[in-house]
Formats: C-alpha cells, structure tokens, sequence
C-alpha cells in the first residue's frame, strides 16, 4: 500500500479532513507523557477528535516494549475499539513504532495515522512502514511491516525540541544525503545544526524524505535497495543496544552517527570510498555529536549485538557500504578484525 505522505500548512484543517474521510466509530490517539502534555493540546480541539480515547505510554525509547504494548492492547479492548476504529500515532520514533504495530495487529489491523513530532520520526520513523518494539535487549526485534494511511508532518512540533533531538533526527538527513545524493551532502555538512534557522532546515527536511519515499516505493519490504537505508544502522543499533545495556542509553541518531563512522571506515577499506570525504563527514560528525563513550572491553559484546542484527544471513554480518556517495553496496561483509579496526577508528580519531 503507498504511503500518502502530507507536509501540512495547517494541521488541524487537514487532519480533521482525513479523520472524517475514513468515518471511524471510534478514534485513539496514542501519545506518551511528553506528548500529551506539549503536543496534543494543538488537536484536541478538533471536531472530530473530540471523544478520542487517549492512550499515554511512557517516553523513551526504553518503553518500546512488551509491557508498553500489551497496555495499548488493553486500553484499546476496555474501549471496545473494533476493527473499524482509527488510531492516531501522535509523537516521535517510539510511539509511531510502537503504535504502528498495535494497530497493525490489534484484531488483526485498523487504519493509522501517524503524526511525527520529532525530526528523526519525521525523515525515518513515521516514513516506510516499519513498524515494532525492542525484545530481550535488542532494538526492533519484533515488528511487522505495515504502512500508515496517512503520514501528516508539521514542522510546528520542531519548536517543542531540544538541540539533541533536533540532532538526533539530523544523523538520519545525513545518511540520507550519503546514500544518494552529493549536493545535498554538501548542504548538510555546511548547515548549523546546533543553531538551526526551522525554515531552512524544513526544506532540507523535505528532500531527506522525499529520499526515503523514493527508496521504500522501489522496495518496499527491504529485499534489495532499500537495504540502503541501513548504512550506519548495523554498528549503531550494537552501539544503542550496548548504552541500554550499560543503563545509559543513547538516542538513537546519536547512535547512527556513531555507527556511521565506523562503517565509513569499513567503505574505505572495503569498497575505496574516497578518504577527503569520509574525513569530511566524521569530522562534521564529531563535531555535532562527540564520540561515544566505549572501550576495548566492548569490543566482543558489540560484535555479539551485531550477530543478532535483522540483515545477518547464517553467521554473517552484513554491511551497506558505499562506493561513494550515492554509490550503494548491499550485502557486504567484513572480518571480525576490520570490524574491531573501525572500532579502534572512531576511539582514536583520524
């Protein structure tokens, strides 16, 4: 099913027009903690939204679990949600994650919104139709995928956001650019991330998903290209998993742009991808988002997280690597030892 993709002038008109459109006997909104308080009150006030049931889970991507699942499932049980009932997914990465896959599975699938309110959910989470929650320890083990009905973005919500989220959801422009497209690889690296100017940054916006969109309409259920979109995902989601493990977890851009480093590293060695660019690129990096605090101790407990990642076939860890920029390989493999080389990278620099 294609995803109908919205960047909104005026959330309220279009999202009432849409709820409409779809008739519901009933409407969810499912929210967590932070968004119930700065962001729902933006459509509460709406017609048609005036006696949804509203769902709350805790934020953090720690609550993307079993536990915050099967809540959803109950609230939505108790309020006697049947299958013609809609779900709005009003938040970031988590909650439409999360509540893409209640409601794909709840009495085997309702209609959802999803509503993205941070940068990361708006370029990646809320686009493409995956859909899941975190299992024994592992990012995004259980999940489905399932398109929303409708993706609406405003960039309003932007102004509710703190400089590390507004980074965090920046990590995945910059993949995006990598993967495709070099001036807009340029822009990103010669924007202020830290000091953002909205305007601007909205258009950048609409570029990294219209990259995105173009990708997941080619390959929707990731069985070739759209494998491109985890360049940087197979050591971050080991570094993600590794800071949750250590009880100081990471967000998961931060962790991107971690694992981004490293398997720039990896491009070089493996595929040639041109060194000025790769320093250009973990320099800007290193600049907006530090270097993640491991050691050498980590080494074997990372490279056990990358065993358990999605791509893996058999025993082996499988890489997205670029030639260059906009230049994929997918399904590429390394060593344990080059592996434990770009670990060494990024701790000890250029």
């Amino acid at each position: 099913m294609k995803q109908s993709i919205i960047i909104s002038k005026c959330l309220n008109a279009d999202l009432d027009f849409h709820v409409k459109s779809f008739n519901p006997d009933k409407v969810f909104i499912i929210v967590d903690n932070i968004t119930e308080k700065f962001c729902l009150p933006r459509i509460c006030d709406i017609p048609s939204l005036k006696n949804a049931g509203i769902i709350s889970i805790c934020s953090t991507d720690n609550s993307k679990n079993i536990n915050s699942l099967t809540h959803v499932w109950r609230s939505l049980s108790e309020q006697k949600a049947t299958r013609y009932s809609l779900i709005i997914n009003l938040g970031g990465g988590m909650v439409t994650d999360l509540g893409g896959f209640a409601a794909s599975t709840f009495k085997r699938g309702l209609k959802f919104i999803n509503i993205p309110t941070t940068l990361l959910a708006m370029v990646d989470a809320s686009v493409g139709g995956k859909t899941g929650i975190n299992f024994n320890g592992l990012k995004n083990e259980i999940g489905v995928f399932n398109n929303s009905d409708i993706v609406i973005i405003d960039t309003n919500f932007l102004k509710t956001l703190d400089s590390e989220n507004i980074c965090s959801g920046y990590a995945e422009m910059i993949k995006h650019s990598l993967i495709s497209n070099e001036d807009i690889w340029s822009k990103l690296l010669t924007f202020d991330i830290l000091a953002p100017n909205l305007n601007d940054l909205s258009y950048l916006l609409e570029d990294s998903i219209k990259i995105k969109e173009e990708i997941v309409k080619n390959d929707p259920y990731e069985t070739g290209m759209r494998k491109a979109l985890n360049f940087g995902h197979t050591i971050g989601h080991a570094f993600e998993s590794l800071s949750m493990i250590k009880q100081s977890p990471i967000l998961h851009g931060y962790a991107v742009a971690y694992g981004m480093i490293c398997e720039l590293y990896l491009c070089t060695i493996k595929v040639e991808f041109p060194i000025e660019k790769m320093r250009q690129t973990v320099s800007y990096i290193k600049h907006i988002y530090g270097i993640y605090d491991f050691s050498c101790d980590d080494y074997e407990v990372l490279y056990e997280l990358m065993k358990h990642d999605k791509k893996n076939t058999a025993n082996t860890i499988n890489f997205t690597l670029l030639e260059n920029i906009g230049k994929v390989k997918v399904n590429f493999t390394a060593s344990k030892e080059d592996i434990f080389e770009s670990f060494d990278f990024i701790r000890e620099g250029l």
